[in-house]
């Protein structure tokens, strides 16, 4: 039990670091097996989900990953899903036979009610080596609750954004008042040159003159 609890925070761990910003959800699965479930969204209807199972006619650990597709049905929270991955098994010391790994599919449907999701799957896996039989045919009902990260990150991108705006606002007001500035110098600066000639001249008159 102590191993499959430290395997699934690890898995779990290594989920949330694949994707920040996407939904992400983590509870239980119990049906022909019972165990542990996370699944972390990585783009728009696509998730990866590691389960981690005990065998409940098997002396049998295993663990999968798996990528899953998800298709909308009408409603928005309810789906549609399938997918597939690998496995890999650790047979306990009664087992007769090797460590089991191999591919898995999934197909099943879920909906989210909330900050929980529940789904219900079919889940065949093919051992390529080891195991008990070539193919397992597992079943079961999961209850995850929903780790909704999305609006923190887009939250904080948000106010990024304002004050990058903000910024960029203030640099366009600095801009504008200093060629207003230019202008205004290069405005006064013709009045002048006249009224410079002009005394150079008198200056000039007076000095024929004499």
């Amino acid at each position: 039990m102590k191993k499959i609890i430290v395997l699934f925070i690890l898995l779990n761990l290594y989920l949330l670091s694949l994707a920040q910003g996407y939904d992400t959800a983590f509870g239980i699965r119990l049906g022909t097996e019972w165990g542990l479930t996370a699944q972390q969204r990585v783009a728009k209807n696509t998730t990866i989900e590691g389960i981690i199972q005990s065998s409940v006619n098997r002396s049998e650990t295993t663990i999968s990953v798996l990528g899953e597709q998800h298709y909308p049905l009408l409603l928005r929270n309810i789906n549609v899903y399938g997918g597939a991955g690998l496995h890999k098994g650790w047979a306990g010391k009664k087992a007769d036979y090797g460590d089991p790994f191999g591919l898995t599919l999934i197909g099943g449907a879920e909906i989210a009610i909330g900050k929980i999701n529940l789904s219900w799957d079919f889940k065949p896996s093919i051992n390529l080596v080891g195991g008990e039989n070539p193919v397992y045919a597992h079943t079961g009902i999961s209850v995850r609750y929903i780790v909704d990260e999305r609006k923190i990150i887009t939250l904080k991108k948000t106010e990024k954004e304002k004050a990058k705006a903000k910024k960029k606002k203030e640099k366009k007001k600095e801009k504008r008042k200093k060629a207003k500035e230019k202008a205004k110098q290069q405005k006064q600066t013709p009045q002048q040159q006249p009224a410079k000639k002009q005394i150079d001249w008198k200056i000039w008159e007076r000095l024929k003159k004499s």
